[in-house]
């Protein structure tokens, strides 16, 4: 009888053991875990700064279009002098201003008004994510008259 208790204490205790995970099972299972999580946000950033490029790219048309509602109304551009900032003023052409306010980039950097532009009436500009003229990928800048280069 004694044989039948201590085979039964035996396979207790490999029960008991092998109930838990190894310390390098964890360690598997959180780096496994960690390399999902950098892909995700990896993806995430990228399609994250094409939203933003988007809206900037919208922005833009919107803010051209005011200018060319300007440009028909008085036969002219507003000046750097006035800037899009003119846009939001009431006028004695129009009963309510062009726009109700002129929107930051979605970097939230202001955009870039420039009468006469390089080649072109005017430029409205998004500097990108780093603020600054030039760049590549989220900091490339994006130009009123891109847009209306693609447009065509």
């Amino acid at each position: 009888m004694r044989s039948n208790g201590s085979t039964k204490l035996t396979t207790r205790s490999m029960r008991t053991r092998r109930c838990g995970f190894s310390l390098i099972e964890l360690t598997m299972v959180l780096a496994l875990i960690g390399l999902l999580a950098g892909l995700v946000v990896v993806s995430t950033r990228s399609v994250m700064t094409r939203g933003k490029q988007n809206a900037a790219r919208g922005e833009i048309a919107t803010l051209a279009s005011a200018i060319e509602t300007f440009y028909t109304a008085y036969g002219r551009y507003p000046t750097n002098d006035e800037g899009l900032a003119f846009l939001t003023a009431k006028s004695d052409k129009f009963t309510e201003p062009l726009l109700a306010q002129i929107p930051l980039d979605p970097w939230s950097h202001p955009y870039v008004y420039i009468q006469p532009g390089r080649g072109h009436a005017y430029e409205i500009i998004s500097l990108g994510a780093d603020g600054r003229e030039g760049g590549q990928g989220p900091d490339a800048d994006i130009v009123s008259w891109d847009l209306k280069e693609k447009q065509k």
